[in-house]
């Protein structure tokens, strides 16, 4: 039977389309993938130091003007939980092309991602939305340039006819036919990359005022907060904070928000706890993402001593944050739901990370007054009974959790100002103390 596999093709195996990988057809390789990796101690997040066999096979996928480019494989960077091979990966790429003299390569140069994943055929792709959002980012507003990821090129292949998907899309009528998507971009680095509470503190500001200028000129709502999703990006000495992948966001204004596929979206651990109830049915609104902000910010500083070193053991038998991990949706919203609406909450939060106790405090109070009001606002005129009647904003949880109220919170830090990006918001600002002094 092996034998019978190595002589098929790629894509008859289900592998990636157009992917050398010569560990495939070679018995030797087989036998080191039946060795198990060896278990390291790591110190970054989730998915980091990922072994792979992949690393060192060459992937060929379309260029411009009907021409192809070539990178190398190298190590895997982020593989998210699911069926190998179908799960998004992000992984470390070198130029190797063959069709450009190497003295004149573009991408020589530059420190390269690829992120392959494989959604329906259907969705919007990340490429659309970054680029609508770029058109918007000139003039007053090009400082967001500095929070997006920046994509250098991407391109989808389908999957041929006579291959696995085709078959299962001929058999079953309902199955989600899906595209081999990847995007190559620049490399950025993750959070275990800062250095100071500080630097932490804001590129958590950066991805609220990022999140926020997107949802409100481009239209778009990212719907996939995780800590894996904030990047930073180093320029001219200053580190920013990146908004990454955005392969789960929707149009605002595009009534079909649902997720095409059967699941919810999100990365459970940061996902908001109304997500992980049965009853939920969306939509995924504005507030959601600013939950899923605050249960990145509580993991990280209640998790870690420092941002690249993860604490070896919860600190008390009451921190179970470690186990969000690996937990299901009935146990994430029976947590979740008990830390936004408790009264008197305090977390754990280790010693480096001492100055977000603050915020992390704030922010629950915030959201706890948001959810009572809200639950008054349902006793006052169920919306079973009247929904066209909106006495709640649901959107920003009647103001709790609105943009306006988190930059009240966040933009000082242990008493001192963090950088307001945006010119529109350095005024509002202004105006704030002007008016407290006042």
């Amino acid at each position: 039977m092996i034998k019978r596999l190595c002589a098929l093709p790629l894509e008859d195996l289900g592998f990636v389309p157009n992917l050398e990988a010569d560990f495939i057809k070679n018995p030797a390789s087989l036998l080191e993938a039946m060795k198990p990796p060896e278990q390291k101690t790591t110190t970054g997040p989730p998915s980091s130091e990922i072994f792979d066999l992949c690393q060192g096979s060459f992937f060929t996928f379309p260029y411009k003007n009907d021409q192809t480019r070539t990178v190398r494989l190298r190590r895997v960077i982020f593989r998210s939980n699911g069926i190998i091979g179908r799960g998004t990966m992000v992984i470390r790429v070198e130029c190797a092309c063959r069709n450009c003299p190497s003295k004149q390569c573009d991408w020589k140069k530059k420190k390269l991602v690829l992120k392959m994943s494989f959604p329906s055929k259907t969705r919007v792709s990340e490429r659309t939305f970054m680029d609508r959002s770029k058109e918007l980012a000139q003039g007053e507003h090009a400082w967001v340039s500095n929070h997006l990821p920046d994509l250098i090129w991407s391109f989808d292949i389908p999957f041929r006819d006579g291959s696995p998907q085709d078959n299962l899309g001929k058999t079953f009528k309902d199955y989600e036919m899906r595209v081999m998507r990847g995007v190559i971009l620049e490399e950025l680095k993750p959070l275990s990359s800062l250095k100071t509470a500080r630097e932490c503190a804001q590129v958590f500001y950066d991805i609220i005022q990022c999140h926020h200028w997107v949802w409100k000129y481009p239209r778009i709502l990212h719907r996939d907060i995780s800590q894996g999703n904030i990047m930073v990006r180093e320029k001219n000495g200053k580190k920013y904070g990146v908004l990454n992948d955005w392969d789960l966001a929707i149009w605002l204004d595009d009534k079909r928000d649902g997720p095409t596929s059967q699941f919810r979206t999100g990365t459970k651990p940061y996902m908001a706890h109304e997500q992980h109830s049965s009853k939920w049915k969306g939509p995924h609104r504005y507030r959601h993402d600013l939950e899923s902000i605050f249960y990145v910010m509580l993991l990280l500083v209640c998790l870690y001593s420092r941002p690249d070193e993860k604490l070896r053991r919860p600190r008390t038998e009451d921190d179970q944050y470690e186990e969000w991990h690996q937990s299901d949706d009935r146990f994430l919203y029976d947590k979740k739901h008990r830390t936004v609406r408790a009264d008197d909450w305090e977390p754990p939060v280790t010693t480096f990370f001492f100055g977000f106790l603050l915020w992390l405090s704030r922010l629950q109070r915030s959201m706890r007054r948001g959810f009572y009001e809200r639950g008054d606002a349902m006793q006052l005129v169920p919306k079973a009974l009247h929904p066209e009647m909106n006495f709640f904003d649901e959107d920003t949880l009647g103001g709790h959790l609105s943009y306006e109220s988190i930059v009240s919170i966040v933009h000082v830090f242990e008493e001192e100002e963090l950088e307001t990006r945006g010119r529109e918001w350095q005024l509002h600002l202004d105006n704030l103390r002007q008016n407290q002094i006042g």
